[in-house]
């Protein structure tokens, strides 16, 4: 006995009957045809849908109003307001990472200026070893104005060398011997009348200078 088909009432009644039941088969094999081609119908559509669904980026869906098919304002009010938090988290990173980049050039600038101040200090200490070197050597020549001999030698080759490594690191020497009186550089601890402009007519002590700066003013005697 065969089965109706659903949505189907059965086979037309104006079918001929024949041998076999051969109208009933042919009516039957229709059936399950259109069945098929209606099936493969839908699988081509659902296989189109899921091809156009997998194609949407998060920056290209737009959200349509079921009635009429127009986007949705609470849609574009949320994006907006997406955009408005991301743009305020930019900018609090930019604020942070320029602070960080401010903070880093402080630093910096505060070891430099400490690692100066500790290399002022040691100098400073370093003035009284060449002030010593200076009154030895000036002492042997006094005492030897001919050939030097071994320690004298030795005593100028040991202040050429600290003079010389201190003066790679930024100190100069201040020997103002015959030069116009400069306040700013030397200290007139005696004076003796004479013609023109003061000079300095003796000096007493040499100066020093660190990267520039006045480290310890000359100590002269000054003429004029």
């Amino acid at each position: 006995m065969r089965r109706p088909i659903a949505g189907d009432d059965g086979p037309p009644e104006d079918l001929p009957e024949q041998e076999g039941g051969a109208g009933t088969s042919e009516w039957a094999d229709d059936a399950v045809e259109h069945m098929a081609e209606e099936h493969m119908a839908d699988v081509d559509m659902a296989d189109e849908m899921a091809h156009g669904a997998s194609a949407f980026s998060p920056t290209s869906v737009e959200v349509l109003d079921e009635g009429n098919g127009f986007p949705v304002q609470g849609a574009s009010q949320a994006v907006s307001q997406v955009e408005a938090e991301r743009d305020d988290y930019l900018d609090s990173l930019r604020r942070l990472q320029a602070d960080f980049e401010n903070y880093k050039k402080r630093v910096h600038k505060q070891q430099s200026e400490n690692l100066e101040r500790a290399a002022e200090g040691l100098v400073s200490k370093l003035l009284g070893v060449l002030d010593t070197l200076d009154l030895a050597l000036a002492h042997a020549a006094k005492e030897e104005p001919g050939q030097p001999d071994v320690e004298t030698r030795a005593l100028a080759q040991v202040s050429g060398m600290l003079n010389e490594v201190l003066g790679r690191e930024g100190l100069e020497r201040i020997d103002p011997l015959g030069e116009e009186f400069d306040p700013t550089e030397h200290d007139a601890v005696l004076h003796e009348e004479g013609e023109g402009p003061p000079r300095v007519s003796e000096m007493l002590r040499a100066g020093y200078r660190w990267k520039g700066r006045v480290l310890r003013p000359a100590m002269v005697k000054v003429t004029g």
